[in-house]
């Protein structure tokens, strides 16, 4: 396991540069840890790994979660999508009991918005496709003092929003989050009714309508960002 985690880190930083490790630092407030390697390196870097490692083959699951693990503990971007990416090859082997795991990475390790929408849009998303029961931990979640964890809870939804799905659990989730002070949760539940407005125009902007009063600004616009103009010009309106 250490020899790969060991290859995975020759790898990202033989393919580092300085240029994109700057520009990649410009899209945060915060300092974020970044070798500064490309995405679709990354990418590459991660999918030959998890294939020499065997990724698919039957029992390899709980090792590539624990390697999923270290590379979550580095702290460095780069390493979080390759953890990203390895964990959501596993999807169709995920069981109910990986929840615990997922959120215990989400709640330990994330502290960023690039990390926390990778791996909830689709790790957390495919789960609570496949194990809705487990909407009613989202909903917790949303209550969390990490801003972090509550982000999550949104754009989790993020992929199933786009197939029209749980959109009375994005409104719950939505009310939960209504005044949430912090900018990154806005947008990120902001953005998940922008998702579900794709498939539920009428009933998202009925939403907004009813609740504009109390909803920040940012999420007001970015929940609006998609529909016709007639529409946003009502709903942006005090």
């Amino acid at each position: 396991m250490q020899s790969i985690i060991k290859k995975i880190r020759l790898e990202l930083k033989r393919n580092s540069d300085e240029k994109t490790r700057k520009s990649g630092q410009r899209f945060f407030k915060q300092k974020i840890n970044l070798y500064g390697v490309k995405s679709a390196v990354v990418v590459k870097i991660a999918k030959e790994n998890f294939s020499a490692r065997g990724g698919s083959a039957p029992g390899g699951k709980k090792q590539i979660f624990e390697m999923c693990e270290e590379l979550w503990k580095s702290g460095y971007l780069e390493e979080s999508f390759v953890a990203c990416n390895w964990s959501y090859a596993l999807r169709k082997s995920f069981e109910p009991k990986d929840f615990k795991i997922f959120k215990n990475w989400i709640e330990k390790y994330i502290n960023n918005w690039a990390s926390c929408d990778t791996f909830c849009n689709h790790t957390m998303g495919e789960f609570i496709e496949m194990y809705p029961d487990y909407l009613a931990e989202l909903k917790k979640m949303a209550k969390s003092k990490n801003l972090w964890v509550r982000r999550a809870s949104a754009v989790s939804f993020i992929v199933p929003a786009k197939k029209g799905k749980f959109l009375k659990d994005i409104f719950e989730i939505s009310d939960i989050l209504l005044k949430d002070s912090e900018d990154m949760v806005q947008k990120g539940y902001g953005w998940m009714l922008k998702v579900a407005s794709q498939a539920h125009q009428k009933q998202v902007f009925d939403y907004v309508m009813k609740n504009k009063k109390n909803m920040p600004r940012t999420a007001l616009r970015y929940a609006i960002e998609k529909m016709p103009k007639n529409l946003k010009q009502k709903a942006m309106v005090v």
